[in-house]
């Protein structure tokens, strides 16, 4: 991409933040209103790791400046001392907004279910899927592995509704082992 290009991009989509609502705007809502005021597809993978790279940067400056409102508030208050434990960088980047946590690649990530197995909330050509998947390690980062199931928001529904019906039935296997 070229550096014009890159610039004209991180500039339409700082524009969008700005006048987005940061507690209910989604990095795909903003890349979607960036692409249509530029006329341009910006779903294309480098642009996409563009607009999320503006995206993170735009909401840690945020954080940032809330953090140092934050302090100003604090330093006429009296001073409890308190240890803080330091994030890792790795975890500095995962969490972006608030206390939710997100992977590498930007999607929000529910729960984990072990060291190996999460519950993210991810995008896929424009759909949002629920993926229950492994992941492994390479070279320092966590790789989402063919390991898993992504489902479709109406397949997460009928999964959801079914949940119970799965429980009874486990609870019932449960009291024959016993």
């Amino acid at each position: 991409m070229d550096p014009e290009m890159a610039k004209k991009i991180e500039e339409t989509v700082l524009e969008v933040l700005k006048d987005s609502d940061m507690d209910s705007t989604t990095e795909f809502q903003v890349r979607k209103a960036a692409s249509e005021k530029l006329g341009v597809d910006l779903s294309v993978s480098e642009r996409k790791k563009l607009v999320r790279n503006v995206v993170q940067t735009y909401l840690e400056e945020q954080q940032a400046k809330a953090e140092a409102g934050d302090k100003a508030v604090e330093a006429d208050e009296p001073e409890e001392v308190e240890e803080e434990e330091e994030d890792s960088e790795d975890e500095k980047k995962k969490r972006k907004k608030g206390d939710k946590e997100y992977d590498e690649e930007g999607d929000l990530i529910f729960c984990r279910l072990s060291d190996k197995r999460r519950v993210t909330l991810t995008e896929f050509k424009g759909k949002h899927l629920v993926s229950i998947r492994e992941y492994y390690k390479k070279d320092g980062k966590e790789l989402p592995s063919s390991k898993g199931i992504s489902l479709t928001a109406e397949q997460w529904s009928t999964f959801s509704k079914n949940v119970p019906a799965i429980e009874k039935a486990i609870n019932k296997m449960e009291a024959r082992l016993n």
